[in-house]
């Protein structure tokens, strides 16, 4: 369509507006029906060898009145914070002769951009107290078939990207956006959403350079690049170049993985919490996994189930209460792929207690340092082999507040 105004009596319309921002009172004979049936619309103008925009077309009914010398038309965006108005003028000798007679106005001169939120307002000139049309309008998104195949705002571009696995970088390439728009990537963990894992940087329209470099802490399955023009609800395009492959080590919700990545990363996340005594782990991707606990022996490397620990892990947390820190107790996560043991006390990481012991005449002193409120019971027995210890039926129990030490004297 071409930018046109429709009216009878037409004589000359300018941008406008500051002369017509306070009104007056409105003459006993001036009907409060003076406008009426505000309509708006998107229409969109596209000339050969020029990119396609789009405008409101807005229509309305007025009553021709002598008091009335035009209208006003203002459009203001609630993103922007900018105002546009058209301003039309009536010829004066036909004013009187056309008294009383309804006419149809259209406009179609105001340019918006793609998904804006914008406040449509028509009032005479000059403009009478409670005499004026309003109404907000949402401009259609890149999701309209015609806004998306047409308008460049909906050309959300192309990404390619170059990894340097020694320093850390993903270099990200942009190409097929439009010149003078601003454009946005980021890195991110895709769940059901894309989350961020750092600052995202801008490849600014008018630079001929359409590189960034982003970096990584982790090379993971769900580290994605994500990249949008810097519109409002601009539509946004995702590479996720480390999924995908069909020599796989682990299935994940709904994507196969490389053998390319290190999945044994992904169980790294287990954290202690000396002060609740929570053990948790926290996938960094999500996946599909049975986690339980497990008690370690040395003597076959093997791990043994503990009952009632089994959980399931398609969300982002797996937890255990009241947790003792011992050193071969262990978070086993297995899925079809096999099984991947981590053991957080092997260490001495996350102390939450520590025992020493003290020979005093002829007598064996344990004493108890903890972070927490906790119960200890003492066995005293002699060893037989590696793994076994027989009792001597020497049996005590202390309790300990927190952060003292507790004897218990043998």
């Amino acid at each position: 369509t071409s930018c046109v105004q429709f009216f009878s009596v037409l004589l000359f319309a300018f941008a406008g507006g500051i002369f017509n921002s306070f009104c007056h009172d409105a003459p006993a004979s001036l009907s409060s029906m003076v406008l009426k049936s505000m309509k708006i619309s998107t229409v969109m103008k596209c000339v050969q060898g020029s990119p396609c925009s789009l405008h409101l077309n807005i229509k309305g009914t007025l009553s021709l009145d002598e008091n009335v010398r035009g209208l006003e038309i203002c459009s203001f965006s609630l993103d922007t914070q900018q105002s546009q108005c058209i301003n039309v003028r009536f010829m004066r000798k036909n004013s009187k002769m056309l008294n009383g007679k309804k006419v149809q106005v259209e406009f179609n001169c105001i340019e918006v951009n793609v998904a804006q939120h914008v406040y449509v307002t028509m009032k005479t000139v000059p403009h009478y107290c409670e005499v004026k049309l309003s109404q907000q309008y949402y401009v259609e998104d890149c999701r309209n078939s015609d806004v998306g195949k047409y308008m460049p705002a909906c050309s959300a571009g192309k990404l390619d990207y170059n990894l340097d696995r020694a320093k850390k970088i993903v270099m990200v390439n942009v190409s097929n956006f439009p010149r003078d728009q601003d454009f946005y990537v980021r890195l991110c963990h895709k769940w059901f959403t894309c989350e961020d894992v750092g600052a995202f940087a801008v490849i600014k329209g008018k630079e001929s350079f359409k590189s960034v470099s982003l970096k990584f802490s982790q090379l993971l399955p769900c580290l994605c690049i994500e990249g949008w023009l810097a519109l409002p609800d601009a539509r946004r395009i995702q590479l996720c170049p480390f999924e995908n492959g069909k020599y796989c080590m682990i299935t994940f919700i709904g994507v196969t993985f490389s053998s390319s990545i290190n999945t044994q990363v992904l169980w790294d996340n287990v954290v202690y919490n000396p002060l609740t005594q929570t053990l948790a782990w926290e996938p960094a991707c999500p996946v599909l996994v049975m986690v339980n606990l497990c008690r370690f022996t040395k003597s076959n490397d093997h791990c043994e189930d503990i009952e009632n620990t089994f959980k399931n892990s398609p969300e982002k947390q797996v937890k255990y209460s009241r947790v003792d820190t011992h050193p071969r107790l262990c978070m086993k996560f297995t899925t079809k792929r096999g099984s991947w043991i981590k053991c957080p006390f092997a260490h001495g990481e996350f102390p939450a207690w520590k025992m020493r012991t003290a020979a005093v005449a002829e007598q064996i002193q344990v004493f108890f340092t903890s972070q927490t409120k906790a119960q200890f019971s003492v066995l005293v027995c002699n060893r037989t082999q590696m793994a076994s210890c027989e009792s001597l039926e020497m049996h005590h129990s202390v309790s300990v507040l927190e952060s003292i030490n507790k004897p218990c004297t043998y």
